[in-house]
This record gives structure tokens, sequence and C-alpha cells, in this order.
């Protein structure tokens, strides 16, 4: 019998139990980093991997350098669903999720091994956990940034060589905090206008990665980095909730599959990023100073009770990575 000579419910019949081809599901992804960045290396292989594992039915389109704008911006737009993923760190969920304020408790972490270890382990995912209820999914942490301070030629050895030091840094509480407990003058400031601040001295420092102090021209403009090794900021992978929602059971597990391989392959990138560059900064003369760490420690625990009254919601979360850790 041809097709045209089927009854009505018959056709209807084999409508329904043909196979329904997939349609190609369109993802955009932004960060502020660079294209050599692990924020970067994160970002490609989950496009990589979420088009080979879904065979080009899941297309993810890139956009490094903050061409969707900053964090915060791309945040709440993930939140409302306008912005379908952002590679991003930490701080700035601190605005919606309060709990994160505790990874910007300073020396909470002692390595990038160790802040990564717990990020990749039950706390680590029972923090992805609080997300969904502020309209977001976390697909992954990728590898903790470590954050020193880089100066445009004052010498640190010790805390008291703080004292008075004019110091960008993030405008979080805890970096603010952590810095005025050493001395230094938190300055707050647009991170597009930081190369030239130091280039004419309307700062004498600021605080970063070593990937990201190279990846950004700092080297330029700065004659030391002291390894004072004051945060270890996470860096995650969120989707808007919305839009996760929205895809269907196949193509969530083909994400969370390609998220995994995603931040597997971007924390190995930034520990060949974080060795890579602190050679280039030797061979470029730059003085990299390890400073008494313990002087710098001493400040942390009066600085974690300050934060803890402003931000009593990270308590438990405190004395969860403290037991990780062994402190």
């Amino acid at each position: 019998m041809t097709w045209s000579r089927l009854p009505a419910f018959a056709a209807a019949a084999w409508l329904c139990a043909a196979p329904v081809l997939a349609q190609t599901v369109e993802l955009n992804l932004g960060h502020v980093l660079t294209t050599a960045s692990h924020y970067h290396a994160a970002a490609a292989k989950l496009a990589e991997v979420a088009a080979a594992k879904s065979n080009g039915q899941i297309k993810i389109n890139l956009f490094p350098g903050a061409q969707l704008g900053g964090e915060v911006k791309m945040i709440q737009s993930a939140r409302t669903g306008t912005q379908d993923i952002v590679v991003t760190g930490e701080p700035p969920i601190e605005n919606t999720v309060k709990e994160y304020t505790v990874f910007s408790f300073p020396y909470l972490f002692g390595s990038v091994d160790q802040a990564n270890g717990v990020l990749q382990g039950p706390i680590g995912r029972e923090m992805l956990d609080l997300l969904p209820r502020y309209n977001m999914v976390g697909l992954g942490f990728i590898s903790a940034l470590e954050r020193n301070i880089f100066t445009n030629g004052k010498t640190i050895q010790s805390a008291a060589d703080m004292k008075g030091l004019k110091i960008r840094v993030i405008q979080g509480p805890g970096y603010v905090k952590a810095y005025e407990a050493l001395g230094a003058q938190p300055t707050p400031m647009a991170y597009t206008e930081l190369y030239l601040a130091l280039q004419n001295g309307a700062v004498d420092a600021a605080e970063n990665s070593p990937d990201v102090f190279l990846q950004d021209r700092f080297i330029e403009v700065s004659k030391t980095y002291v390894m004072a090794k004051v945060m270890y900021m996470p860096a995650l992978i969120v989707m808007a909730k919305a839009r996760y929602d929205a895809l269907s059971p196949e193509h969530r597990t083909i994400l969370k599959e390609a998220s995994a391989e995603a931040v597997a392959f971007a924390n190995t990138h930034y520990r060949k990023d974080y060795e890579a560059s602190l050679e280039t900064m030797r061979k470029s003369r730059i003085q990299i100073i390890e400073p008494d760490l313990a002087s710098f420690r001493a400040t942390a625990p009066a600085v974690h009770e300050a934060l803890l009254k402003d931000f009593p919601m990270a308590r438990p979360w405190l004395t969860k990575i403290k037991a990780a850790v062994g402190q």
C-alpha cells in the first residue's frame, strides 16, 4: 500500500512512530580573559567535546575578552536567561550567592592543588548545587587562580612592607579587608584602567595570577612579582538554568560529560601556564620575591572573624573547608 492510500488513522500512527530529527542547539559562551587563558581553554574544550559527542547538534559559540560584557553583567544575563554560558571568576557570584564569600577569605588554601582538591570534591559539588535556586546551573569549577602581588618597583619582603601600599584589588569584601589588615590601601579602580595607573604611578601595585600578569601585559609596567599567595580564586562554568532546563535529557548528559573534560583540560592548562609564566618573568628580569609568608598569614584569622560577622552564612562552609585541608 502506498503512502497516499494509507487510512488517515494509519498515517497519523506512522508519523508518531517515525523518529524526530534532533534540532541543532546553539549556545553562546562568554568570558573576560584572553584566548591564551585557562578560561578559554575550558570554553574551547567544552565546545569541541559537546559538538563531537552530539554529532554536531550542540554548537557553542565563544566570545572571549569581555565581548559580551563584564562578569557581573554576564552573570546577570545568565540568571535572566539572556546569555547561555559564562566562564567566570568566583567573586562576582558573591553578589548573588552569599555563601560564596567564603572563597574570598584570605589564606583559605595553601596551594593551587589544595584549592582544586576541595573544588573538585564533595564541597565543590555542594557549592555548585546552591546555584539553581538563583537561576544558574554550575557545570564545574576550573582551576583556582593563585593571586599574588605585583608592584611598579616597591620591594615587599614581609607583611610590614605592605604598609601604605596603594593597591588595586578586586572590590569584594574579602579582598578589601585582607589588604586593609596587611596595612595596604585598597584602591577602587576598573580593571581596564589598571595598566595606565601602574604606568603613571596612580597605584603602586595590584594582584593577580602569574598567567594573567603576562597575558594582560602587566610585565611591561611592573618590576617585582611577590609570591604572597593571599587568595586562591576559584573559577567556574555557569549556565543559565532556563536554557539548561530546555535541553533534552540527552543533551544535558552530553553537556555534563563535556564539562568534566573541559575542567580537566583547563586545570592542566593552568598549571602549565603558571610555571611557564614564572619562567618568562625570570628571563625578562622581573624580580620574583618569596616573602615571609608567616607574617602575611598571621593577619588572616582576624580577617576571617571580621568577615563572618558580616557574612555568617559562610561559617559552615569555612568549617568544612578547614576540615578538608587540615586546618
